[in-house]
């Protein structure tokens, strides 16, 4: 080896040794005749003394290796903030592996970091910094955890195709080129789906895998083109079996990596609940602010938006914001009003309440509901009260939007720790204005509530409820599954539900169904984000941050240029022929 130890591991203990460290120069410090030099390896720093008659040119991020003695620091030098604070290493001899030959676009020790373009362009310099490093180190001890535990349950690691077949539903599909089919594609998998499906038709009744997907979808903070799934999948399984699985999988994986306790028991919420109460079917209860329905306080309301929309059988819904009457400015005010507006209402009411007085909104026709709205909601002195009136799904659209404004502007203070629930009883069905027929919520595979499907599969699709659910954590959709449907018959009629014809069934999904005729168990799975996982134990906003060689919000890959252009002798390898604007 060319080091004895790390730069991360000397302590008092180990004064007087002879050692070898190896790695980056941090940064150096010239006292006239004696330089000190701060040495950095993944595991840490370990400051070196170079003395008069062993000083060679050396610069910031050249690669060394140091041989020389351990000694006690000063008393008066001894850093507390760092591990091998106590000591430094008196160097004997010091060898330049490499030395930079030009100055770096930015330094890892700098707290002043460049745009995250750069920073992406530049990433093997981004990863020197510690805190970009440990990231990666705890997505590695997410993964490992979540491997040795689902490996001491029984499941079986089981890699799936990468080249397959391109079905539909989800986004675009990455397409890839066949040489030596020409004019056939293979598809990039969004999901294991049809393979740990066709799995559980094998026999293999609890299959996992951390899975790289590819979807070829507009991105932001938390989507990527390539990303990675923990895959979940067991067989003669209720829906109550799968949840349980994964919570104790997220329990262990907390405990392991944070030393965190999960509770015993999840919450369950339906998912009629979240959007009545929260606008969102991922939502962050860290910061409160529940909707209630205000309606039965505006009864005898004159006020003309009040009594059209209660003749309507329109909602007026609201919640409260507490201490918040001095940031409820006007400039506030016309900011939450546009905000309804862009999502179909006319805008919000709202009022607050000081030195028991209010003010607000339609003040004078509305003062005596606004004070049972107090009462009600049990507002105290400085609290806001933000209310919506409409239909029910456009009020809990808008105070959602509204919610989730205030909670990241104002409330972030209130967002530590971990909430973790489950959000059950998704509807089936959802109706694309965009295709002009109802396509799946979750995907075409989902087994649905069956009592719902007999009764309205004829009548009204939207209130069908699918055996589905999401593990939601600190306002992120963290995991996403199903129980399947397992009937061949029964797979054919949702399909066809969903408007897909026999030629489309046969030639996208014929495998599937063929494979459901020799006798499929019941069965069910979820997946999980492994990137926004990490991402939320690391407390970053952006998957980018885990990921070790990301893309940008574009699709871009700044460190190698991808995508690129092609030559015309692949292409022509490919039969392909590029057509004009």
């Amino acid at each position: 080896m060319l080091r004895t130890h790390t730069c991360g591991e000397l302590r008092v203990q180990d004064v007087g040794k002879k050692v070898i460290l190896a790695g980056w120069i941090d940064r150096i410090r010239d006292l006239g005749g004696v330089k000190f030099i701060m040495l950095r390896d993944r595991y840490g720093l370990t400051q070196v003394v170079l003395s008069f008659e062993n000083q060679i040119d050396l610069r910031r991020e050249s690669v060394v290796q140091v041989e020389g003695t351990v000694r006690e620091r000063p008393k008066e030098t001894v850093n507390r903030e760092l591990a091998t604070g106590e000591i430094e290493v008196l160097a004997e001899k010091i060898t330049v592996f490499s030395s930079p030959l030009k100055d770096l676009p930015f330094y890892p020790g700098e707290s002043k970091l460049p745009s995250e373009d750069v920073r992406l362009k530049y990433r093997y310099i981004d990863l020197r910094r510690k805190e970009a490093m440990d990231r990666i180190i705890m997505r590695h001890k997410v993964t490992q955890a979540v491997r040795t535990y689902l490996s001491s349950q029984g499941f079986v690691e089981v890699e799936t195709p990468f080249l397959t077949k391109s079905t539909p539903e989800g986004a675009r599909d990455f397409l890839v080129p066949s040489r030596l089919k020409p004019g056939t594609f293979y598809a990039l998998p969004q999901s294991p789906q049809l393979f740990k499906q066709l799995l559980m038709i094998s026999g293999l009744d609890r299959y996992f895998q951390i899975v790289r997907c590819f979807r070829d979808e507009d991105l932001r903070a938390d989507r990527q083109p390539e990303f990675t799934q923990i895959d979940i999948e067991m067989s003669f399984n209720t829906r109550e079996d799968v949840l349980h699985a994964t919570e104790n999988m997220l329990k262990y994986v907390f405990k392991q990596v944070l030393e965190v306790e999960l509770p015993e028991k999840l919450d369950y919420l339906t998912y009629d609940y979240c959007m009545n109460t929260y606008g969102s079917d991922k939502p962050d209860r860290r910061i409160g602010m529940e909707f209630k329905d205000l309606s039965h306080c505006f009864k005898d309301s004159q006020y003309q938006l009040i009594s059209n929309a209660l003749a309507q059988k329109d909602v007026i819904k609201g919640f409260k914001v507490e201490d918040f009457s001095e940031k409820m400015t006007r400039k506030l005010v016309d900011e939450l009003d546009e905000i309804a507006k862009s999502l179909g209402l006319g805008g919000i009411l709202w009022f607050a309440f000081h030195d028991n007085s209010l003010r607000g909104s339609a003040l004078k026709h509305l003062e005596k509901n606004y004070r049972e709205v107090i009462e009600n909601l049990q507002m105290k002195q400085k609290d806001v009260c933000i209310i919506a009136v409409g239909k029910s799904n456009n009020v809990n659209s808008v105070l959602g939007e509204i919610r989730k404004i205030l909670g990241e502007r104002f409330f972030s203070h209130l967002k530590t720790g971990f909430d973790v629930f489950w959000v059950i009883d998704f509807p089936m069905f959802e109706y694309s204005e965009e295709e002009n027929r109802f396509v799946a919520q979750h995907h075409p595979f989902t087994m649905p509530n069956l009592e719902d499907f007999e009764k309205y599969k004829d009548t009204d699709l939207s209130k069908i409820r699918a055996q589905s659910y999401d593990i939601v954590i600190n306002g992120f959709e963290v995991g996403s599954g199903s129980v399947r449907i397992h009937n061949a018959e029964l797979q054919k009629e949702v399909f066809k539900l969903m408007q897909l014809s026999e030629e489309e069934i046969k030639i996208k999904f014929g495998f599937l169904l063929e494979a459901f005729q020799y006798g499929a168990p019941p069965h069910g799975g979820i997946a999980l984000g492994l990137d926004r996982l990490v991402a939320i134990i690391c407390d970053v906003s952006s998957i980018r941050d885990v990921i070790a060689f990301p893309k940008t919000s574009s699709g871009v890959c700044p460190l190698t240029g991808a995508p690129d252009i092609v030559t015309e002798r692949q292409l022509k390898e490919l039969k392909i022929k590029l057509g004009g604007d």
